[in-house]
């Protein structure tokens, strides 16, 4: 029988490769299988609801987002030490809302999760910005962005935000003349983007606050938030390739597309005024965040890449007014529903005041505003503008007799937290005095955590309590609120703290 030289040898060549291949992949599945198993033996070490085959426990949750925040308060209430959760048949995960399984992970786990149950959903739009990135990338980042938040560089914004709260109160003027309902949540978003796009791009002309959803950036960064929220609770968008194919998908990456055409845009510009001398800039009486990008250095000399500053432009920009207009909407809402708090807010904000012509709000008057500083803080315990942050374990923990291993995903359940009955009693009850300096002084440090804590807490911490701080004063300074009798405020869980038909209050001018 003739046979045609080479094929026997091309046949074992192909035999060889296809053994290969299916070894790998063998070595691979039980490999993933292994892990697993690993993974479900760490977390079955706490308490926690029985998981589906497919979905885990997200078939539990409840279908609305506000009825969801409601569960999660209840799951913390039942399982004060934590509890196992499970994202799909592969995502387990601790859930810690106690503060000694807190000062555990908070101190020795800086990883987060990078796939689409987690972080990774917000990849194609914030790229490798603070928020997403690990390891070395994130290090440099930090230490080459640190700067940007120092006293001396936030000072000068004060300024910023009294501009930007002057067109704000002009709009809340029409309603306490008219006496319709002011929707908070949407006006004060406005108008953190509009002092986000300011004290970033030195954007004065951005137009938000009176545009409103008609602003083209504004729509989309609205849509990025709310698709990526729906992704983290849907598994099947988990695979980028279905996700894509959705109208969904679709969407996003179109508005993907529009923030990222818009940052690139200004910092070409922003790039060629700081190298052209020639370019006249007298109006800048500060740094941006922007110049900060532009110019820092590591200890190489080597600065960010262009896509990396439009990484943290756009993470700055997203974690930046969103979470601080959810803080704002809150005490807002919270000092309407307490007027006796609110009271004595205006009393202190008047005796620093008094003697003024203006009520500008200015850098040295911040550290005075004590009262109001707890109310503020009281609300972020009550109303946590972000609820959890993920994180996973890159190396082996023990807590309480049990231990953590590498590759779990944990997460630190702020709002579970905060409405511990074991750390927080009354924890649904709005109360200032918890934060009266004595009494800081003695609580635990992990029983509190708006901003996480640890290596990877909110590098911008700061920037927004003084923000926060000028905006509320401001405010109250010229009007009264109250709530709108009949509208019901839900809070509901978004990728941040909001409500489900927002917040309505009444405006009254004050004397």
């Amino acid at each position: 029988m003739l046979t045609l030289p080479g094929v026997s040898l091309f046949n074992g060549v192909v035999y060889i490769v296809v053994i290969t291949a299916v070894v790998k992949y063998v070595i691979a599945l039980v490999t993933f299988i292994g892990d697993i198993r690993k993974k479900t033996r760490c977390v079955q070490q706490w308490p926690g609801l029985q998981t589906e085959l497919l979905t885990g426990s997200l078939r539990y949750c409840p279908k609305n987002k506000e009825d969801t925040l409601i569960w999660r308060r209840q799951m913390s209430e039942k399982w004060t030490n934590g509890y196992q959760f499970w994202y799909g048949p592969i995502y387990p995960s601790i859930i810690c809302n106690s503060p000694t399984l807190l000062r555990a992970v908070c101190k020795n786990i800086e990883t987060k999760p990078g796939n689409s149950a987690g972080y990774g959903v917000l990849g194609p739009w914030l790229g490798s910005g603070l928020l997403v990135s690990n390891g070395q990338r994130w290090f440099r980042s930090r230490k080459l962005l640190t700067p940007a938040f120092h006293f001396e560089i936030l000072k000068p914004y004060a300024k910023i935000y009294n501009q930007s709260v002057d067109i704000l109160l002009n709009k809340m003027e029409k309603y306490s003349q008219t006496g319709e309902s002011f929707e908070v949540i949407q006006n004060i978003s406005l108008l953190t983007l509009d002092i986000l796009l300011r004290c970033a791009f030195t954007w004065k002309d951005n137009n938000c606050q009176i545009g409103g959803d008609n602003n083209p950036y504004v729509a989309a960064v609205r849509e990025l938030a709310d698709i990526a929220q729906e992704r983290i609770i849907t598994p099947l968008w988990y695979n980028d390739i279905i996700f894509y194919l959705t109208s969904a998908g679709k969407r996003f990456k179109k508005s993907c597309d529009f923030v990222h055409g818009t940052s690139d845009d200004i910092i070409k510009r922003r790039r060629q005024e700081l190298e052209d001398r020639t370019v006249e800039r007298t109006e800048k009486t500060y740094l941006d965040f922007l110049d900060i990008l532009l110019t820092a250095r590591d200890s190489d000399g080597e600065g960010l890449t262009d896509l990396e500053i439009r990484s943290e432009a756009d993470t700055f920009l997203f974690e930046g007014h969103d979470t601080t207009a959810s803080s704002l909407s809150w005490v807002l809402y919270a000092l309407a529903s307490h007027p006796e708090f609110q009271y004595k807010c205006q009393q202190e904000i008047d005796d620093l005041l008094q003697d003024r012509n203006t009520d500008e709000i200015r850098w040295d008057d911040l550290a005075k505003l004590t009262y109001l500083t707890q109310c503020i803080k009281e609300s972020n315990r009550m109303y946590p503008p972000v609820c959890g942050v993920l994180r996973t374990a890159d190396k082996e923990i023990k807590v309480d007799g049990k231990t953590i291993v590498p590759g779990v995903r944990v997460e630190i359940n702020i709002y579970g937290l905060h409405h511990n009955p074991d750390v927080w009693p009354e924890h649904m009850e709005y109360k200032p005095e918890r934060f009266d300096p004595d009494r800081v002084a003695t609580m635990d440090p992990y029983a509190y955590l708006p901003f996480a804590a640890g290596p990877r807490n909110c590098i911008g911490q700061n920037f927004a309590l003084n923000e926060e701080k000028v905006v509320l004063a401001r405010i109250l300074r010229k009007y009264t609120l109250e709530v709108d009798p009949t509208h019901t405020v839900s809070p509901a869980l978004y990728l941040v703290l909001k409500a489900t038909n927002g917040i309505k209050l009444k405006i009254k001018a004050r004397r």
